[in-house]
């Protein structure tokens, strides 16, 4: 006697990148609002390389998207006011999960982080890892990228 167990639903990969490279689009137009509705409420966000140190605390890149994402991404767009994306590849699986292989690039108008202005442009290679729900939403936002070269770029140099 075999026993089928009742598989998860699935959003099938043509979807899931569909979705994903909606949202890219949506990136490139610096539609924080459009991005952020293409994800769930409670949606999981993790830069991982992303930290701003202050006085007495650490700000990391990991949260939600409607809280951590979203700042992050506004405070983006309003330092590099033309910031774009190219998306290189993407690929996705039948689950739902979607790689995102881009550069990120933009010329720095105001102050990032601790990173005064310079007017100085930057291009940086970022990996993506995401996951469309079944109902065609981003639950999970996670991205790598070499942080120290988009310092060294913005002329930004911290010694300890």
């Amino acid at each position: 006697m075999t026993i089928q167990l009742d598989s998860a639903p699935t959003i099938g990969a043509r979807k899931a990148t569909e979705v994903v490279t909606e949202f890219f689009n949506a990136y490139r137009r610096r539609d924080v609002e459009a991005m952020t509705d293409m994800c769930t409420d409670n949606a999981d966000f993790s830069y991982i390389p992303f930290e701003v140190w202050a006085k007495q605390r650490v700000m990391r890149g990991d949260g939600k998207v409607r809280t951590v994402g979203k700042v992050i991404w506004s405070g983006l767009i309003n330092a590099f006011p033309n910031l774009f994306n190219v998306v290189h590849h993407i690929d996705g699986n039948d689950d739902g999960d979607v790689v995102v292989a881009c550069d990120i690039a933009g010329t720095q108008q105001s102050a990032w982080a601790f990173i005064a202005p310079q007017g100085q442009p930057f291009s940086e290679p970022h990996l993506f890892i995401m996951h469309v729900n079944p109902e065609g939403l981003i639950d999970s936002i996670r991205a790598y990228w070499d942080n120290a070269g988009v310092c060294r770029q913005l002329g930004h140099l911290e010694v300890d």
